[in-house]
């Protein structure tokens, strides 16, 4: 058998888990084997952490929206509800961002939330969209009615040649054609005129 050498990948290994490992504390980025257990537990925290990182900026946004409510006298859930039965369709983050940046925009969306939770405003009613800059870069929202495409009724055209002569005359009488003494295809002739 012949003798098997692997010093160049383990050294590979090794180099590699600890190129990785770069930064860590102590004999975490110096030793393989704490480097390699330290590398495992980042793995799972950067993973639990991304999804928390969403919930957290999920949480500042409504945080910041509600901060700004209070200064126009409405609540937050309030806000948002007359928002939804308005219609109006911006995230969350776009909301706090305009909150931070443009007072006035806020207020005017805040006048639309109350409106909406008064009935003035349904979700039909159209809203013209505004272009916003915020921190030099322009956000605009659009709003755009969705239309339902109405589906158009087609007429089924029927291959009578696939039908046997019993079907056809099925079809005959349902349609009031006489068809007695005919062949298949001067039943088929009659019933397409």
């Amino acid at each position: 058998m012949a003798r098997v050498k692997n010093g160049a990948v383990t050294k590979a290994r090794h180099k590699k888990v600890l190129k990785a490992a770069k930064g860590y504390f102590g004999s975490k980025h110096r030793l393989y084997k704490s480097a390699k257990e330290q590398l495992m537990h980042s793995g799972q925290y950067a993973f639990r952490d991304r999804k928390q990182k969403k919930r957290d900026f999920r949480k500042l946004w409504i945080t910041r929206i509600n901060a700004a409510c209070r200064q126009n006298d409405i609540s937050y859930s309030r806000f948002i509800e007359g928002l939804n039965k308005a219609g109006v369709e911006v995230n969350r983050k776009m909301l706090s961002e305009i909150a931070i940046n443009d007072p006035k925009m806020f207020s005017e969306f805040v006048k639309v939330a109350k409106d909406g939770k008064a009935g003035k405003i349904t979700k039909s009613t159209e809203v013209i969209g505004r272009e916003v800059t915020i921190n030099g870069a322009k956000a605009t929202k659009k709003t755009e009615e969705k239309k339902v495409a109405k589906k158009e009724v087609k007429e089924e055209t029927v291959d009578y040649s696939k039908m046997t002569v019993a079907e056809l005359k099925e079809v005959a009488a349902s349609k009031n054609i006489s068809v007695a003494g005919l062949k298949k295809a001067e039943i088929i002739e009659a019933l397409t005129k």
